[in-house]
């Protein structure tokens, strides 16, 4: 069962979404999610393996990431990952890798960490966000790091 509850205040607006199964419980307040999926501390070395592995973020396909010269075939759809920490607060960053639908409607950017609305999804992912809660807060914590 998916519980949603918008409350909308002026200029702002929070979201707090309690979802049955996998996925932890978050509050988007603003542009972002201030607080670490189920208060995991992220590990920005595992969160460059996800970044970097295409089987599993696929962020690359989308996405160029500095200082990584092995990678080929970077991805110029979405923005340069460069300096992304310089430009952004952590809590973006994760509801941008959390739902970018959030924030825009018409994004091409898929969620990561979402299981409704969804069209397309492969097999392995139905009823299952693509990444972890462990997973987000590990890319947070590397994209937070690239710093201009």
């Amino acid at each position: 069962m998916i519980r949603l509850r918008h409350l909308a205040v002026f200029a702002t607006f929070s979201v707090e979404i309690a979802l049955a199964g996998p996925l932890a419980n978050y509050t988007v307040a603003s542009d972002a999610i201030a607080q670490p999926l189920e208060a995991r501390v992220g590990d920005p070395t595992r969160g460059r393996a996800v970044v970097l592995d295409r089987t599993v973020g696929n962020c690359l396909i989308c996405h160029s990431v500095p200082n990584e010269p092995d990678e080929l075939f970077q991805g110029d759809i979405g923005p340069s990952l460069a300096g992304i920490g310089s430009r952004m607060t952590s809590g973006q960053i994760r509801l941008r890798i959390i739902d970018q639908r959030l924030l825009n409607k018409n994004t091409v950017m898929p969620p990561y960490y979402s299981i409704t609305d969804l069209n397309r999804v492969a097999n392995r992912y139905a009823g299952n966000p693509v990444l972890t809660a462990q997973q987000i807060e590990d890319v947070v914590a590397f994209l937070a790091a690239l710093r201009e």
